[in-house]
């Protein structure tokens, strides 16, 4: 399936060829409660020859505001622009969160999207706009019919197991190790992409040679743990054993994403794998020799082969075209 969209990297690039409807937020791993929201709102805007968009901020608001660092985004830019695209808009922006952006009032805001996008109608899940925050849905409602566009604030959140599908909970479900849960709220398994760096070659001394990932710096990682995985390489899907962690047995002090490709020839070096992590096989763990470290990781490759079917599954098919 084919999808077209313009993308521009901030507002000022924007401009009024149509009415638009539009989705505002930072919208990290377009989750189920992301999409039901994107899809409604498309639907809208296709009923009455609008345009479909979504304006995405990057870097997350967090950083700034709070200073938070480290490995906090559940999808890279570019793979969340990929996934915006697949739930059918027809302009993505990804605008930079900076001080000027903090700092702008709600309604100032608002006159600029409605100047630059001819908005008419703004979606939220939940609002929070402008400087302060003050920009909640009921300012936005008094300011609406003044600027002429109209707030839908979609409040039927998406419920899996009673809890509410966010960003959050996707976080705190793969810091616990429960990519089961994480890929439930994803609508798709976990995944983290990395070219392959030469590492300490000990995994193929002991038998299960294993590629060593250099993933973004800024993405989440599952827990310290063995995981049941499927690696992509060239296209090609194969079945894995991956571990996050520091390899305590071998005294290792950096965190690595190391996976051992099963039924794999060939070499991997300066190669991009991509992984979906699809089961906690267990916590990361000093074992008193080598030799048990083995044993474990046979039985660890052993018992991915038993959760893992064999048969090949279609890699992503979507081409995505950017006009712009």
């Amino acid at each position: 399936m084919t999808y077209s969209f313009t993308r521009i990297s901030d507002l000022a690039q924007a401009s009024p060829t149509q009415p638009t409807y539009l989705a505002i937020g930072v919208f990290d791993g377009v989750h189920r409660g992301h999409q039901m929201l994107l899809q409604q709102m498309v639907a809208q805007a296709r009923q009455h020859g609008a345009r479909a968009a979504v304006l995405t901020f990057f870097p997350h608001p967090i950083v700034l505001i709070r200073g938070t660092k480290g490995r906090i985004y559940l999808t890279p830019l570019e793979r969340r622009v990929r996934l915006l695209a697949e739930q059918g808009l027809d302009l993505i922006i990804t605008h930079p969160f900076d001080d000027e952006v903090r700092h702008t009032r709600a309604a100032v805001f608002m006159a600029r999207l409605r100047q630059q996008l001819d908005m008419r109608q703004l979606w939220g899940g939940s609002f929070s706009l402008g400087y302060q925050r003050e920009g909640n849905a009921d300012y936005l409602r008094q300011l609406g019919p003044e600027m002429g566009f109209t707030v839908h604030e979609v409040t039927d959140l998406l419920l899996l197991g009673g809890k509410r599908v966010s960003s959050s909970r996707t976080r705190q479900s793969l810091s616990a190790g429960d990519v089961e849960d994480a890929a439930a709220c994803l609508g798709r398994p976990y995944r983290l992409s990395g070219v392959v760096t030469t590492g300490q070659k000990r995994g193929r001394a002991i038998g299960f040679p294993t590629a060593n990932l250099a993933v973004w710096e800024e993405q989440l990682l599952p827990a310290n743990g063995v995981y049941a995985t499927y690696a992509w390489i060239n296209g090609e899907r194969y079945n894995a054993a991956t571990n996050v962690g520091v390899r305590p047995t071998v005294d290792g002090s950096h965190l690595v994403v190391e996976t051992h490709v099963l039924d794999f020839q060939g070499d991997l070096y300066g190669q991009e794998i991509t992984l979906d992590f699809l089961a906690h096989i267990r916590p990361e763990q000093k074992f008193d020799s080598l030799n048990d470290l083995v044993a474990q990781i046979g039985q660890d490759v052993a018992q991915v082969r038993q959760l893992l079917p064999r048969q090949a599954l279609p890699a992503e098919t979507a081409i995505l075209t950017p006009f712009s």
